[in-house]
């Protein structure tokens, strides 16, 4: 049996959490991805380490960020990515046109002009 690495076994951790987040087996991630489903086990029990490759299309897949995968996060009391990760594609893209307004009227507020 392979040695787990501790870094292996964190990533494969918030991967598996992220993976149960967006509601996908392990072997329709592995579809997804173009992997064997041993494979998506493997990187979530931490046997194996995730190349760039790899952990760029588990992100895209599962529509969470990779910072969100490479590092713990801190408890802020609001966890953004995982309420964004419960909305559809279409609710994200919604919401960033919305965040998008926002953002433009204060900048108006303030005098600013918007490019």
């Amino acid at each position: 049996m392979r040695q787990k690495k501790e870094l292996n076994v964190e990533i494969g951790e918030r991967i598996k959490l992220a993976r149960n987040r967006a509601n996908v087996t392990q072997e329709q991630l592995a579809e997804m991805i173009d992997v064997s489903p041993q494979y998506v086990s493997d990187l979530e029990r931490g046997v194996v380490g995730v190349s760039v490759a790899t952990l760029r299309r588990v992100c895209c897949q599962l529509g969470v960020t990779s910072d969100s995968i490479l590092f713990p996060s801190e408890d802020t009391g609001v966890d953004l990515n995982r309420k964004l990760s419960e909305l559809s594609p279409e609710q994200q893209n919604l919401l960033g046109t919305i965040i998008n307004c926002y953002i433009e009227g204060v900048r108006l507020t303030k005098g600013d002009a918007v490019l």
